[in-house]
């Protein structure tokens, strides 16, 4: 028997959507306009490359990734775009509005559009966590809401820390992670009983998420890249992603098979750790002098990253009650970690080079917009979290979670779904 079509998708969503989709356009009309400035044709076509690129990542790469459920796959790949969609809009907006003052028109650049594009990519991280567990009226409230905690971030860190637009968004990946780990723990908690084997079949490896890995891992070295203004810092950005990720590729294959009593390689161990290495160097890809320290980071960021799928979810499971998690925070909480870290150590290092007696400083600047990123993103989430549970949004029946029945009209039930 089909699910029973819920009334948050069937009467709340289209008037909702729309609504904010009309207030959008208003504020478009009478706050923004494009940049009138003649741009050399060169660099606005290696610029719109660049917005290209991330376009990719986010609702191919990140929208296959997630569409491991066997019985969610439609929604994965669907809500995913219309989250990157909608948040893309308020980013711009956003953006605009918190970097001026006193406020006025927000000038669109192709700059602005990659900015915006990587501050909704934060949503579709945060939202491995729970897709499958809510329903569309419901993400429209995550994008808004983890839109404008992580503005507001960056706002922050830019006027008490005085950094610039990559440094602003380092901590993007962190904040993703635990903004979502957050939002599920506020979800109602694991399946009940009878209901396990939907959850089982639920999560089986397709090849279609192996195909959003691999096109994250082409175009990962441009999402590290995006936002750096050096010529030199983006070309060892590139450079060093692509190096990492090269090195994950080849520990997630070898580790997954280490890690298996059978010596058998899993596909969900490789979804992750094929990726390790690009977010590991994230944040300090621009400063790794050598190509074998960014190998380094990604052989170290895979072994993790296995270690991090092998026993996250059970400890998640057990500890959180949160009853699902995505592979992708399996990468981004740790790694992300990880990746703070060695900007750390990497930025004590180049300052003793550099002969900079303000060492520990800059320490407590960095572990202060990382622990300021973190608490944000927790009180935001939960705060999120708490708003996704009031009855108003109609959630899906927790008997009905990973079900594309609920929201899709197929034109028959074919045996076996």
């Amino acid at each position: 028997m089909s699910s029973k079509y819920p009334r948050s998708v069937r009467r709340c969503l289209p008037l909702w959507a729309l609504t904010l989709e009309a207030a959008l356009i208003l504020l478009f009309y009478f706050f923004t306009h494009y940049d009138a400035s003649l741009e050399d044709q060169k660099g606005l076509v290696a610029s719109y490359q660049v917005g290209q690129d991330l376009t990719v990542m986010a609702a191919l790469g990140l929208g296959f990734l997630t569409s491991n459920f066997r019985r969610h796959s439609w929604s994965s790949v669907a809500f995913n775009l219309f989250m990157l969609a909608l948040g893309v809009q308020w980013a711009i907006l956003l953006d605009g509005f918190l970097s001026q003052f006193p406020p006025g028109k927000v000038v669109i650049t192709l700059f602005s559009i990659r900015l915006a594009t990587m501050s909704a990519m934060s949503v579709l991280i945060s939202a491995g966590a729970v897709l499958g567990k809510v329903n569309l009226a419901q993400l429209v409230v995550m994008v808004l809401v983890e839109v404008t905690a992580l503005g507001t971030l960056r706002m922050v860190i830019s006027n008490i820390f005085n950094t610039d637009y990559h440094m602003n968004l380092r901590h993007f990946y962190v904040f993703a992670a635990y903004f979502g780990l957050t939002v599920a723990w506020c979800l109602p908690k694991p399946l009940p009983k009878g209901t396990e084997d939907n959850d089982q079949r639920a999560t089986i490896p397709s090849l279609s998420a192996m195909l959003g890995a691999l096109f994250l891992w082409m175009f990962w070295p441009s999402v590290n890249s995006a936002l750096l203004r050096s010529p030199i810092q983006r070309k060892n950005a590139m450079f060093n992603t692509y190096y990492a990720l090269a090195v994950s590729v080849v520990t997630a294959i070898s580790g997954s098979s280490l890690a298996h009593p059978q010596r058998k390689i899993s596909m969900t161990y490789v979804h992750s750790a094929v990726l390790a290495g690009g977010v590991a160097v994230g944040t300090s890809c621009h400063l790794i002098p050598s190509p074998w320290l960014a190998m380094v980071l990604g052989l170290v960021a895979g072994l993790i990253s296995i270690g991090g799928a092998k026993c996250l979810p059970v400890c998640c499971n057990r500890v959180l009650g949160i009853h699902h998690i995505s592979v992708m925070h399996s990468i981004f909480s740790l790694l992300g970690l990880l990746g703070e870290i060695t900007y750390i150590v990497l930025l004590v290092l180049h300052t003793v080079w550099n002969g900079n007696g303000m060492i520990g400083f800059q320490v407590l600047l960095s572990i202060g917009e990382l622990s300021l990123a973190i608490v944000i993103a927790l009180t935001s989430g939960l705060l999120t979290g708490l708003l996704l549970n009031l009855k108003i949004w109609k959630a899906p029946h927790v008997a009905k979670y990973f079900d594309d029945q609920v929201f899709w009209k197929f034109p028959h039930l074919a045996v076996g779904f």
